[in-house]
């Protein structure tokens, strides 16, 4: 059957992703495995079976025509990816995943970094020098200016190994064979994802954990939590990132072809608001910690955040399709 699945994806590669051509091809299917299952308790051998079922179904330009279905235009027809080119793609994907978590955990790492040694040039024992403050600062500033240096080269990089699979966007459709084969992968993947998923979440939720512990101490340590919390919670969303865009490209690969652009503007819509959304986020809890010094309540921001821009992006999406419909 696997040989007569493959053939029936082949004759509807061209047509239009209707309902009605999948209603016919799911009708097609079912005549063809019946027929077979037919020949072979007949005592029919695979290759002959298999044989006698494409001669006699083989012939769908008779029927799409009585059923007045037009093949997809030259402009609509989408390439169909290598096996090599999808493997490829998902390789590349894990990449940047990679590259772009760790470009994020260097951030910040780099905040981490400049709040230490800030607290500690203000609270250790030799406070008491001049300009200890302002050196602790300095060092603070320069090293997050690295780090952030570092993580941008990151952020370019993971940006230009995707460049190459730009002609993706337009649509592209999978042999039937390597569909299932990474439906397979997929499959095999799903328990991964979820545990990452769920250690991120829990990796974020008590990660403000060493602000409490810091202040419950002393409050001068509290900025030292702060520190840990900016770290515990990169992590976090290191694994959201890593293991999201492996679990992105299974789900870009085993996506229904569709030509329209209206999916590709909504994405856009959102990710220039999160562009715009996040960075404020970050210079807020920047400003209130180091001229408030409210590290203790200011990682709300956060999760603040994190909550409202899923609000909008779903809600987004909602009123999208109802305009649609």
């Amino acid at each position: 059957m696997e040989t007569i699945m493959v053939y029936l994806e082949n004759m509807f590669a061209n047509l239009p992703k209707t309902s009605e051509v999948e209603r016919l091809k799911q009708e097609l299917l079912s005549g063809m495995e019946d027929k077979y299952l037919e020949l072979k308790r007949e005592g029919k051998s695979e290759n002959e079976a298999i044989g006698i079922v494409i001669s006699e179904f083989g012939n769908i330009e008779e029927l799409t025509a009585e059923l007045g279905i037009q093949p997809a235009g030259i402009e609509e027809a989408a390439p169909v990816l290598t096996e090599e080119e999808a493997y490829d793609y998902a390789a590349v994907k894990r990449s940047v995943g990679l590259w772009t978590g760790l470009g994020v955990f260097l951030c910040a790492s780099g905040v981490a970094f400049l709040i230490f040694l800030d607290t500690f040039f203000e609270h250790n024992n030799i406070k008491s020098m001049t300009g200890s403050m302002e050196t602790g600062s300095l060092l603070g500033l320069i090293g997050m200016f690295v780090l952030i240096a570092i993580a941008v080269g990151m952020f370019i990089h993971s940006g230009m190994k995707l460049d190459r699979f730009k002609y993706m966007e337009k649509g592209f459709q999978l042999p039937y064979a390597l569909k299932m084969s990474l439906q397979r992968s997929q499959a095999h993947f799903a328990l991964t994802y979820r545990v990452s998923i769920i250690t991120g979440v829990g990796l974020c939720v008590l990660s403000p954990v060493f602000i409490f512990a810091g202040a419950y101490i002393n409050d001068d340590y509290a900025s030292y939590g702060v520190s840990l919390f900016m770290l515990m919670a990169a992590v976090g969303v290191f694994l959201f990132i890593y293991y999201g865009n492996i679990q992105g490209a299974y789900t870009k690969l085993l996506e229904e072809p569709h030509f329209s652009t209206d999916k590709k503007e909504q994405e856009r819509m959102v990710g220039a608001v999160g562009a715009i959304v996040w960075p404020l986020a970050t210079a807020l809890f920047l400003f209130t910690g180091f001229v408030y010094q409210r590290w203790d309540v200011n990682w709300a921001i956060f999760p603040i955040t994190g909550v409202l821009f899923g609000m909008f992006s779903n809600t987004y999406h909602i009123l999208k399709r109802k305009n649609h419909s």
